[in-house]
């Protein structure tokens, strides 16, 4: 059972967070998708280098290794599928 401290204190910490970051990811995320062309990033799937990061075919590469794609801001990043 939760005592009236720890409701306190989960109320708090909802504050603290919504200071920190007043951005609703959600609300971006529908916002991104709703804008999306389809296509937009589709070279990037055909590559040889996306196959074997997929595949886990790399030497030395774990299979759980993250995919990072760098680039300027406003290349188009976000909006691939």
């Amino acid at each position: 059972m939760y005592s009236s401290h720890d409701i306190a204190v989960a109320d708090h910490r909802s504050e603290i967070l919504t200071w920190l970051s007043p951005l609703e990811p959600h609300l971006r995320h529908n916002d991104i998708r709703k804008n999306r062309v389809m296509g937009v990033g589709d070279w990037l799937f055909c590559t040889e280098e996306f196959h074997s990061w997929k595949n886990g075919n790399g030497q030395g590469e774990s299979q759980k290794a993250a995919i990072f794609c760098s680039g300027n801001p406003g290349v188009g990043k976000t909006y691939i599928r």
